[in-house]
């Protein structure tokens, strides 16, 4: 009997909580379409382009070191918010129901207002995770649904998923300078900490920057697993930890991830970044590292010198796995 009456005070502390990631969540998005009508306002009548927008960013970052969220590509993404959205008054309440990361996929990734609308109710009805909205919007169920003249099957009506997690936005966490809600799995995690911890003992070259750094290209965001600086080598060092069979695929990723990092994070005096895979299956473990094809064979031949032996690594992940 206890236990039920116990129970009911947990089912308070959730709504409570769901209510309020809800009220955070809103006023983020009030709040990013307040700044994107402001910097939509100074590019059309103060002549504010992209070098004044940088500068917009880097002194919020000075100002307000613990701000995080509004970087340039972030505070251009707010502007094409307000502008996708300003002359369409009845979509307002819904933008500010779902996440930002969710408005982020939708106002990119669907060409017309139609289908923008037709995403916004969908995520709202069915409280899609963000996953399951980038799944749907990858599979055309909008153009599959106006074709076929037909109403979302039962299946779909009925898959709801856990709300309060579809507020735990990495930007609601930032704004809130929380620390982030990671998505992977706990093994995963468990994962991708025993790595920082063994790369961090391999060396005082070896600095810690972050696990899950965010990087944004377009209105995309990627996490990159683990990533540091080499002092000796004087660049970024990407990590990548995939539980799975190596595919060239993964090597792709993560040679994408370095040239978002040598565009918009290394600095002018470092060295291009290199990106380290680590790959395991229930047979095999794979190392490979991904370097820029402008590294020249002198500092390729440096690069490799002083960067972990593959068959050290390759040891380790192996001992994980056991």
């Amino acid at each position: 009997m206890l236990e039920t009456q116990f129970a009911d005070i947990v089912t308070l502390i959730k709504d409570a909580r769901s209510r309020a990631l809800k009220t955070v969540n809103s006023e983020l998005i009030n709040l990013y379409w307040k700044i994107g009508e402001y910097i939509h306002t100074k590019v059309n009548n103060a002549g504010w382009g992209q070098s004044v927008v940088k500068q917009l960013a880097e002194f919020l970052s000075k100002q307000e070191p613990n701000l995080k969220g509004f970087s340039d590509k972030n505070l251009w993404r707010m502007k094409q918010f307000y502008e996708n959205y300003k002359d369409f008054p009845k979509l307002s309440p819904l933008v500010r129901e779902i996440s930002w990361s969710h408005n982020l996929a939708i106002f990119s990734r669907c060409n017309t207002i139609e289908e923008q609308e037709f995403y916004l109710r969908l995520s709202k009805k069915e409280n899609y995770s963000f996953r399951e909205l980038d799944r749907q919007i990858s599979a055309s169920l909008f153009e599959r649904t106006i074709i076929g003249n037909t109403k979302l099957s039962t299946v779909l009506r009925e898959m709801h998923q856990d709300i309060e997690s579809n507020f735990k936005d990495s930007y609601v966490f930032e704004f809130l300078n929380l620390p982030e809600a990671h998505n992977e799995s706990d093994l995963q995690r468990s994962l991708i900490l025993q790595m920082k911890n063994f790369i961090l003992e391999l060396g005082k070259d070896f600095l810690f920057i972050n696990e899950e750094y965010k990087i944004q290209v377009g209105n995309s965001d990627f996490y990159i697993d683990l990533l540091f600086y080499h002092r000796g080598l004087q660049c970024l060092v990407a990590f990548e930890l995939k539980v799975d069979k190596f595919k060239p695929e993964h090597l792709g990723q993560l040679n994408f991830y370095l040239e978002a990092l040598d565009r918009d994070v290394k600095k002018t005096n470092e060295n291009p970044s290199i990106g380290i895979l680590l790959c395991k299956d229930k047979d095999n473990e794979v190392v490979e590292y991904a370097l820029s094809r402008s590294l020249s064979p002198t500092l390729v031949s440096e690069y490799k010198t002083q960067l972990p032996d593959k068959k050290l690594l390759q040891r380790k992940i192996h001992e994980l796995f056991k």
